[in-house]
């Protein structure tokens, strides 16, 4: 949901608790497209584990599965890969703007 509003603290709240409750970062976007991986793309979510924990992304337009490589899920895969490590990141940003904000305004 796209607003003009600023966010809420429990707004805040509510995505450090997904962002916790998330397999820990970082993750790796592999695409058949860039790395000629033989598959599929994927995203690697334990890249320091042992065994393969792997994130695989279906996208259906009109009904029909769209097959990679793909640029348009390509995109999509980034972006969920590398909001396991921007997000985090957003949100102390956002918390040191706050408390930023918070000691100009009270003269501190």
């Amino acid at each position: 949901m796209l607003s003009d509003e600023p966010m809420s603290e429990d707004e805040l709240a509510a995505i450090e608790e997904r962002t916790a409750a998330a397999t820990p970062g970082p993750w790796l976007a592999w695409m058949e497209s860039r790395h000629g991986i033989g598959g599929e793309s994927f995203i690697q979510l334990r890249p320091d584990a042992p065994e393969d924990h792997e994130l695989y992304v279906r996208r259906f337009t009109a009904g029909h599965e769209v097959k990679g490589p793909n640029t348009a899920l390509d995109a999509d895969i980034d972006f969920i890969a590398a909001a396991r490590q921007d997000v985090p990141r957003l949100l102390a940003e956002v918390k040191r703007l706050r408390t930023a904000l918070a000691h100009s305004e009270s003269g501190s």
